[in-house]
C-alpha cells in the first residue's frame, strides 16, 4: 500500500543548489516509484528580492553579499557543475553573468500550478537561466519557457501583464520564513519534517524513506 507524502520544495529560479536539489529529490521519488504517493508543490523564496529590473553582475554581487573572493566563487562555481552533472543538469556558467528579480517567475509558477505544469515550468526556468544564460525576469523568457511546456501563453501572458498572484506569493513566502526557512531549497515533508541543502538524491530517498517507515 502506497504512503502519502506532501512534499513542499521551497526555492528561487536563480538558485543553482535548487536546481540541484529538485533534480536529486526528482530521482529520488523515481526510486521510491508506487511505494509513495506525492503531492510535490513548490514553494516561492527570492533571494534577492530588492533586485532591480537591470539585474547585477553576479561576480560584484557575490562578492557584495557573500564576502567570496574569485578564487572562492570558482571553487563554488565548479561544485555546483559538478554536482549538476551527477543529476543530469548542464551548468553553462559562461552563459550567465547576472542576477535577476525573480518575483514574475513566481507568479507565473503559481498560476502553473493550478494548470498542472508548475514543475514542469520549474525545469523550464532553471534551463533557461542557468543553462542558456537567460533573463528569468524577462517576460518574453517566461513566456517561451511556458510554452515549451504546453501552457497557454495568452493566459500566461494575462498574467505576467498585471499583478495576478502577487499576493499569494508573498504570502506564501512570508509563511515559510516566518517557520524559520531563510535559505534554500528547503524541502518539507508532511508539513514537519525539513531537508535544507541540494543533498543527493540517495539523502532525499533514504530520508523519504523512514519517514514512510514511521507513518
Amino acid at each position: 500500500m502506497s504512503k502519502s507524502l506532501t512534499i513542499d520544495f521551497v526555492s528561487d529560479v536563480s538558485c543553482p543548489w535548487c536546481a540541484i536539489g529538485l533534480k536529486s529529490l526528482e530521482q529520488a521519488l523515481h526510486n521510491l516509484g508506487d511505494a509513495a504517493e506525492v503531492t510535490l508543490t513548490l514553494q516561492p523564496f527570492e533571494l534577492n528580492p530588492a533586485m532591480g529590473p537591470e539585474g547585477q553582475n553576479i561576480d560584484e554581487h557575490l562578492s557584495e553579499k557573500y564576502g567570496s573572493t574569485p578564487e572562492q566563487q570558482e571553487q563554488a562555481r565548479a561544485m555546483i557543475r559538478a554536482r549538476g552533472a551527477e543529476v543530469g543538469f548542464d551548468f553553462a556558467m559562461g552563459k550567465r553573468d547576472r542576477i535577476y528579480n525573480t518575483f514574475d517567475a513566481h507568479r507565473l509558477l503559481h498560476w502553473a500550478e493550478g494548470e498542472g505544469k508548475q514543475l514542469a515550468l520549474k525545469n523550464a526556468l532553471f534551463a533557461a537561466y542557468f543553462t542558456e544564460g537567460q533573463d528569468p525576469s524577462s517576460h518574453a523568457v517566461l513566456l517561451a519557457a511556458a510554452a515549451s511546456v504546453g501552457l497557454d501563453t495568452t493566459a500566461a501572458a494575462a498574467v505576467l501583464s498585471s499583478q495576478q498572484f502577487a499576493e499569494e506569493v508573498r504570502t506564501a513566502e512570508q509563511f515559510f520564513q516566518r517557520h524559520g526557512i531563510n535559505s534554500v531549497p528547503a524541502v518539507i515533508i508532511n508539513q514537519r519534517h525539513l531537508i535544507s541543502g541540494g543533498q543527493p538524491a540517495a539523502v532525499f530517498e533514504q530520508a523519504l524513506r523512514e519517514i514512510m517507515a514511521q507513518s
